[in-house]
């Protein structure tokens, strides 16, 4: 089933709602584990769907070489990379990339926490 943009769009609102509530309370300057957690509670409270340290596996020619972990995993279409780094680099992007590829997402948002303003912080990957 296809959703259509604007069914993802207000999905993707509902999820920015929650880690802005976040960045709005906590600011920045806190690890990585951190933010990850008090998304999860805000996710919670804000009654979204989602999986936290879902792990994936990585397939070479049919056979698992290894499994990665995604920090949250919303409604079964949206990761949620957490960040709390200087800048989003492109080996964030090569890294969301690789998720988007072995989820069923179709839509990864990169958020680094460690910005002023989140808006700042927020990247936006599609396949």
């Amino acid at each position: 089933m296809r959703l259509s943009c604007r069914r993802i769009s207000s999905r993707l609102s509902r999820d920015v709602s929650a880690v802005v509530a976040v960045h709005r309370i906590l600011g920045p300057g806190y690890n990585e584990a951190t933010y990850v957690r008090a998304c999860r509670i805000e996710m919670r409270c804000a009654g979204l769907l989602f999986e936290e340290e879902k792990s994936v596996s990585v397939r070479y020619r049919g056979e698992v070489v290894c499994s990665q972990r995604i920090d949250l995993f919303v409604d079964n279409r949206v990761v949620l990379e957490i960040k709390s780094v200087d800048a989003i680099h492109p080996v964030h992007i090569a890294q969301t990339v690789s998720y988007l590829r072995i989820t069923s997402a179709r839509v990864e948002l990169i958020i680094n926490f460690n910005v002023a303003l989140l808006k700042h912080g927020i990247r936006r990957v599609v396949l």
